[in-house]
């Protein structure tokens, strides 16, 4: 009797799995807190007599007082198991099969265990690495003690029983959550070297979550942060994708610089941060973002990717002006050789090329405020997004405060006041078309007619 009593106010300890299993005083998160469709998973997974548990970011979030943005759910159920038992559902992915499963418009991922990611000392870890120490295969099925031995942080192993309303930890993660350490889950530098992808997780998780990492965890990145190298430039990019719209992109840009990471993710932060407008600038750009993603508003990648590159843009564009280059094909060219030039750092999409060019090549309009030409701009499809960039480019000081003022007044203004706004055009005539000399007219004639 003593003992249940123990064991209901402070927890168990799993015999088969060797987790920690806090009961719902322990850890204070309510099921009124998770999403009706995961609920929805978990028990259906339960009655045809499988185990379906909250796991990850979810659990971690509801610890943290956190609202999770998505939940996912682990279960002993195979992937096609669990495609037969949901109507609405497809299987994804080749190297790891998941099944989304949908409920209007939620969709919650559903992943099988999978196989122990650490070895015991004495056993032999046949999976497949290259010479760095890089996994190359990791596509075998498990338990749950596995599946949490193969996650990374402890703070993302961890694992909530709808129905019990039961937290199973198995790293300490509920104890870090609340000391707010991120710690890597067995040998740091193994578990980098098999992904070095995670050394980027640890930056933005500690920049998202305001976490500080574990001196143990930290050590080795210094080392091994050349590896990012032979990582695929999509993967790169994705991560950076996850941080730069986590909400907290300016924290985790000096993460990761402070870690030494960016040369691996965003090797242009050097040259953008040593530059006094170049920080500027990224900086406003960055905390504009943070700005609407706080306020649930939405976020363009290709807008935010376009400020990343713009310093380089612009330094590219002053050089070739200098060189003598006219402003509009200087300015183009620039363009088309950063775009070029970045490809095989980040490997930002083409997709995402049409708005940046568009953003950029809108900004040497803004100068032209006398004729028809500001109501032309102002009815240009981009108009909007070249307007917030310029309002960037003002705050950093690159062009006049005066100029984004203007063109603020300039959008809100009556046609009268629109009207005496309009300052005198100076922009080139156009050249009068010269007369074609008739066969036998001489140069003085032409002139002089």
């Amino acid at each position: 009797m003593i003992r249940r009593i123990i064991s209901k106010v402070f927890g168990r300890k799993s015999r088969a799995s060797g987790a920690q299993i806090l009961p719902q005083p322990r850890h204070g998160i309510r099921r009124e807190q998770i999403d009706d469709c995961a609920l929805k998973t978990c028990e259906t997974l339960a009655q045809a007599g499988f185990k379906g548990y909250l796991v990850g970011g979810a659990v971690r979030d509801l610890l943290l007082g956190k609202t999770p943005k998505d939940f996912d759910v682990a279960t002993d159920a195979t992937p096609e198991e669990v495609r037969r038992l949901f109507r609405r559902s497809r299987i994804i992915g080749r190297r790891f099969q998941i099944v989304h499963v949908m409920c209007g418009r939620v969709t919650i991922e559903v992943t099988t265990f999978r196989a122990n990611g650490q070895k015991e000392a004495e056993e032999e870890d046949e999976r497949p690495t290259d010479e760095h120490g890089r996994l190359l295969s990791d596509n075998v099925f498990g338990n749950m003690a596995d599946d949490a031995a193969r996650r990374d942080f402890t703070i993302n192993a961890l694992y909530y029983d709808p129905a019990r309303e039961e937290v199973h930890d198995y790293f300490g993660g509920v104890a870090d959550c609340k000391k707010h350490v991120l710690r890597m889950i067995g040998d740091p530098e193994t578990r980098f070297r098999e992904d070095p992808v995670r050394m980027l997780r640890a930056a933005r998780f500690a920049a998202k979550l305001d976490f500080h990492i574990d001196e143990a965890t930290r050590r080795p990145v210094a080392t091994l942060a050349p590896l990012l190298a032979n990582i695929p430039r999509a993967r790169i990019f994705d991560e950076a994708l996850k941080l730069l719209m986590s909400g907290h992109a300016l924290r985790g840009v000096h993460q990761l610089r402070a870690e030494g990471l960016h040369h691996g993710m965003l090797p242009l932060l050097d040259t953008i941060l040593d530059d006094p407008t170049g920080e500027r600038f990224i900086t406003a750009a960055l905390k504009t973002t943070d700005a609407r993603i706080a306020q649930d508003k939405p976020a363009s990648p290709a807008f935010l990717f376009g400020t990343l590159l713009w310093p380089q843009v612009l330094q590219r564009w002053r050089a070739l002006e200098a060189a003598g280059e006219k402003p509009q094909p200087a300015l183009f060219l620039a363009m088309d050789e950063v775009l070029d030039a970045q490809r095989g750092q980040l490997a930002i999409p083409r997709r995402y090329d049409g708005m940046m060019k568009e953003v950029w090549a809108l900004q040497p309009r803004f100068e032209q405020r006398g004729g028809q030409r500001p109501y032309r701009l102002l009815e240009h499809p981009r108009f909007r997004a070249a307007y917030d960039f310029l309002l960037l480019r003002a705050e950093s000081g690159e062009v006049a405060a005066e100029l984004g003022e203007w063109w603020t007044r300039f959008q809100e203004a009556g046609e009268d006041e629109r009207a005496a706004m309009l300052l005198a055009d100076s922009s080139p005539k156009p050249r009068r078309r010269r007369k074609r000399r008739k066969p036998g007219e001489s140069g003085a004639e032409t002139q002089s007619a």
